[in-house]
């Protein structure tokens, strides 16, 4: 049988694009350890709709 381990699967969505106005929503999935790092994940990620890199940040 297979341990349950620290790592979790995150969503993490851009928080540039709902300001934009363009339709649609740039999201990744990403895992992290929970116990390295228990508050939210910043990621700097490429959004396709806005075409440049913004800030994605985790939701639940």
């Amino acid at each position: 049988m297979a341990k349950r381990g620290n790592r979790v699967q995150v969503i993490l969505q851009c928080t540039e694009h709902k300001e934009s106005g363009k339709p649609g929503m740039s999201r990744y999935i990403t895992t992290k350890n929970k116990k390295n790092s228990p508050d939210r994940m910043e990621l700097k990620k490429y959004n396709s709709v806005l075409k440049k890199v913004t800030l994605h940040k985790e939701i639940k």
